[in-house]
């Protein structure tokens, strides 16, 4: 194992024509995915008098595609051009939720419906996610992957801010089916961004087409299992995304039932997350290298998510600070965080596995999530919203003791290692 060295920064990302172009795509998608989440659980808790039950399936069906297809997503994204594969799957996002508002104007909008478009909406999500990771590494220099996720992050927070009040302004103003049908419309345009970078898309190598389907995801397995910072860092995403879930599956019922906060009021509260993750995204890069991106990925989670024990302390006007200040920080550590594991990750992957490994760690992580929705939406019924919001915030603070008990304490850079 050789330890990484300091090299000289790399010139700006913003010069490079093709990843602007990726950027955009991928900032619009965001902001379509952050506006039709916020938009589908609140016509199915007001419109439609969704049960805490039904809310909770509902937030699964938006991650199940992990649990659904997320190991052989993987291989398949290995076996493809990557960026086709991305526009394809935002064309078909964009036709699923076209679905709503003409359910909408005819009056004949569900429940089953919306969990159905989330469901299918998710598998497309899977492949979208999987290949945009994988083809970074292939778009932009190496030494760049840090600046990349950082702006990719940015976009993602921008979009957590305004997105979920963008969507609960105008769902309480235009009901479900204008908003729906502009995050169809953004999924149209990223997609014809994508069809516009003129850099080279490359075929897969000819090793991703070698071996049966299973034998590969057992590879993506066994890698991620073999290599312990990896092995950490994904049971700490995966533990925090499980209670994350458990969290977003009463968050709404919560703020609009206990709290009794209008849809757009509800909206600005989901966006102070990405807040947090906004100033995260412009400060994360001199941070990590201060403080060592091995260590960054311990030091960050343990310092940060405890503040999500502030949420259940909420209450109705000046009791909403605890809340603001516990969403806020807990952003701006878990976009850290993420920024420093995803840029290890495509730096240290030999890239006949990096599609793999992307996909088993998104497959342990989004799964969590889906199983911990549900759990969410079960503990609603039987401890209340703010009974759940605590066990939620426990068991995110518990997360981070996968990596603090991990070799990472130990490190201040990561290692290439190729087990």
């Amino acid at each position: 194992m050789a330890r990484s060295v300091t090299a000289p920064r790399p010139p700006s990302l913003l010069a490079h024509r093709g990843f602007r172009l990726f950027w955009a795509a991928d900032t619009v998608s965001q902001f379509g995915t952050y506006v039709g989440n916020t938009v589908l659980p609140l016509v199915a808790a007001t419109t439609l008098a969704a049960t805490p039950l039904e809310m909770g399936v509902l937030g699964a069906a938006e991650t199940a595609g992990y649990l659904l297809i997320g190991l052989p997503a993987g291989v398949w994204v290995a076996r493809t051009r990557q960026r086709r594969l991305m526009w394809r799957a935002n064309l078909a996002r964009a036709l699923l939720l076209a679905t709503i508002p003409a359910a909408w104007w005819l009056g004949a909008l569900t429940t089953v419906q919306l969990i159905v478009v989330a469901l299918l909406a998710s598998v497309c999500g899977v492949l979208f996610d999987i290949a945009y990771q994988s083809h970074l590494p292939a778009l932009v220099a190496r030494d760049q992957l840090l600046e990349g996720n950082a702006r990719l992050q940015s976009s993602q927070s921008l979009a957590q801010i305004t997105g979920p009040g963008i969507g609960g302004t105008l769902t309480q103003l235009t009901g479900a089916a204008g908003p729906v049908l502009g995050t169809a419309g953004g999924y149209v345009l990223a997609a014809a961004l994508l069809r516009r970078v003129r850099e080279h898309d490359p075929l897969p190598p000819e090793e991703a087409s070698r071996g049966s389907v299973p034998g590969q995801v057992r590879e993506g397995l066994g890698y991620v299992a073999r290599t312990p910072a990896l092995r950490a860092i994904t049971c700490c995403t995966a533990t925090a995304n499980l209670f994350s879930g458990v969290l977003s599956a009463v968050n709404v019922l919560f703020l609009t039932r206990t709290l009794s906060l209008s849809d757009a009021a509800v909206g600005l509260m989901l966006s102070v997350l990405g807040m947090g993750g906004v100033l995260a995204a412009a400060t994360a890069g001199r941070l990590i290298r201060a403080v060592g991106q091995a260590r960054a990925v311990w030091l960050v989670p343990l310092t940060t998510f405890p503040a999500l024990l502030l949420v259940p302390l909420a209450g109705p006007g000046a009791l909403l600070a605890p809340a603001v200040i516990g969403l806020f920080v807990t952003g701006y550590g878990t976009v850290v965080y993420n920024i420093a594991q995803v840029s290890y990750r495509q730096a240290v992957c030999p890239e006949r596995m990096l599609a793999r490994v992307n996909a088993t760690v998104r497959f342990v992580a989004f799964g969590a999530v889906t199983l911990g929705t549900l759990a969410g939406g079960l503990l609603g019924e039987l401890l209340g919203d703010r009974g759940t919001l605590w066990i939620a915030a426990t068991g995110s603070c518990l997360a981070a003791l996968w990596v603090v008990c991990s070799p990472l304490r130990d490190m201040r850079d990561f290692e290439r290692t190729e087990p």
